[in-house]
């Protein structure tokens, strides 16, 4: 449990620092000044300026900010006159303020690719279209015929059946096909075209209607999938369109979820919140470092969808009053903003807290 919660708080202080450096940096090289640099929401736990810029650590361990000089036309700080006005974050283009908006969604998309790059340079499992024998039971009816670990079980037909050669179309393309075929033949003497070696082999043998639990009617452990890794010059491509698939599928979500919560209807079993989230974190945890490196960039590039969302308080909110300036060719009224963003971030805690409930319901009622 406290290894769980420790991994947990560092998977979410890494992300939380990623994006806030993106919105850091491009303030930086823009020539925003940057009041603080924040880890966790205040109150604040302690603080070290250092040359204009205070960095701190805050006591709510759930975010991290970047406070800007000027955040709208009415956080004018002491210090700036209008000679210097330019290193304020509102007096700067609206392409140069998107850019600062943006920049903390695209560090954690670009984490989210680079781990995802590693992860397939490393290997991963694919579907290969094929019936693989990955072990064989001890004393079981698959043993005693001989099949063995790596055989590919092309075919599968009543015996005695027709004759099959190398040259046919593949019948058995999923696990799934022989599990239905054998439950189908239980009791029965069953012929098994095995490719071996480049050879066809055919194996004739009895699934048993009775077998100790978990071993199954042949006592073969079967799968469709096998290891391949990717090379380093084409990962980057394919991790780009994994992590783009996976976008189009979280904004599907978090849309079906919105829609949940107005309709008042209950939200759905894997609809996580923090709790949900830690609980997933101890299950990777189990599965070692790669699963919880994937993880890192599932949640990273979840971090990135809902920060890009045109919601009040969130990038992408902020963004949207950019782009509404553009469309009106004048500036929203600073008050107004500052009042949007505040009632928004009221209804993301009111949401946080819904999804919370729905993890604690979850958990009672023993659900993973």
């Amino acid at each position: 449990m406290l290894l769980t919660a420790l991994i947990f708080f560092l998977i979410l202080s890494i992300l939380v620092f990623i994006h806030e450096l993106g919105h850091f940096v491009v303030a930086r090289v823009i020539g925003v000044h940057v009041e603080e640099f924040g880890l966790g929401l205040p109150p604040r736990i302690f603080g070290k300026k250092i040359g204009d810029t205070i960095y701190s650590v805050n006591w709510l361990p759930i975010g991290g900010f970047v406070r800007l000089a000027g955040e709208d036309e009415e956080s004018h700080s002491s210090g700036f006159t209008q000679k210097n006005a330019k290193h304020l974050f509102w007096a700067r283009t609206k392409k140069e303020r998107a850019a600062i908006l943006v920049a903390g969604v695209t560090m954690n998309f670009i984490l989210a690719v680079g781990i995802t790059m590693y992860l397939l340079t490393q290997g991963i499992m694919e579907p290969t279209g094929s019936v693989r024998v990955e072990r064989v039971l001890s004393g079981s009816p698959a043993a005693l015929v001989g099949l063995e670990p790596g055989d590919v079980i092309r075919f599968a037909s009543p015996y005695p059946g027709k004759k099959i050669t190398l040259e046919m179309e593949p019948e058995l393309h999923k696990p799934s096909q022989l599990i239905e075929f054998t439950k189908n033949h239980l009791g029965e003497q069953v012929s098994l075209q095995v490719l071996r070696n480049g050879q066809l082999v055919s194996f004739v043998v009895v699934p048993r209607k009775e077998y100790p639990k978990g071993e199954g009617p042949m006592g073969v452990v079967i799968t469709d999938l096998a290891l391949h890794r990717y090379g380093v010059a084409e990962a980057p491509g394919l991790a780009v369109r994994i992590n783009l698939s996976r976008a189009k599928d979280m904004f599907v979500s978090i849309g079906t979820t919105l829609w949940r919560l107005v309709t008042l209807k209950p939200l759905a079993e894997d609809v996580a919140g923090p709790i949900g989230i830690a609980q997933v974190t101890g299950q990777a945890v189990k599965f070692g470092f790669l699963a919880v490196l994937e993880f890192m960039s599932i949640l990273s590039l979840n971090l990135a969808v809902l920060n890009i969302l045109p919601i009040p308080a969130l990038d992408g909110g902020r963004l949207a009053f950019v782009f509404a300036e553009k469309l009106l060719g004048r500036r929203l009224r600073p008050a107004f903003e500052r009042s949007t963003h505040q009632v928004g971030m009221i209804i993301l805690f009111a949401l946080m807290l819904l999804v919370s409930i729905n993890d604690i319901a979850r958990l009672a009622r023993g659900g993973s």
